[in-house]
C-alpha cells in the first residue's frame, strides 16, 4: 500500500495538472507535497506531471491527458537525477495508453530540466486491473 504522502502527491498531481504552457511551474501545494516524499518518489511524481503536461499539448495523445504513471508495465530506472520509464502509461479520453520517457530533473527533484517521450498502443481494458489502472 502506498504511503499517505505518496497518495497526497498523486491526488495533487491529478488536481493541479495545468492546461497552460509546459513552462508553467507546479503550484505551491504540489511542491509542498513533494517535500514529504523520498527523492526517488519525488522524481517519479515530477516526471509524471511533466508527461501529463507535454502529452496534453501534443496532438499525439488525441485528448487531454489526465493521468500519467511511470511504473505501470515495467518499473522505471532511477539514474541519479534522471528517470527512464520504458513501461509507463497515460490516460486520455478515458482510455489508457502505453508510453515511455526519459526525464532529467534538478538535484532536488522539483524541476524538470529535459524531457522526451514516446506514446504507444492503447492498453486493452481487460489488462487495466492487472496493471493497477482504473476507469
Amino acid at each position: 500500500m502506498k504511503s499517505p504522502a505518496l497518495a497526497l502527491a498523486a491526488i495533487t498531481v491529478a488536481s493541479v495538472a495545468p492546461t497552460t504552457a509546459v513552462s508553467a511551474a507546479p503550484d505551491a501545494r504540489f511542491l509542498r507535497a513533494l517535500d514529504r516524499l523520498d527523492p526517488k518518489t519525488r522524481l517519479e511524481q515530477i516526471c509524471d506531471l511533466e508527461a501529463m503536461r507535454r502529452m496534453s499539448q501534443s496532438k499525439s495523445a488525441g485528448a487531454r491527458v489526465d493521468r500519467a504513471k511511470s511504473d505501470v508495465i515495467v518499473p522505471p530506472q532511477h539514474l541519479g537525477n534522471t528517470l527512464v520509464a520504458k513501461g509507463g502509461a497515460f490516460r486520455a479520453g478515458g482510455k489508457w495508453y502505453q508510453m515511455s520517457f526519459t526525464c532529467k530533473a534538478t538535484p532536488d527533484h522539483k524541476t524538470v530540466l529535459d524531457f522526451s517521450y514516446k506514446t504507444g498502443a492503447a492498453i486493452p481494458p481487460a489488462k487495466w486491473a492487472s496493471y493497477g489502472l482504473w476507469k
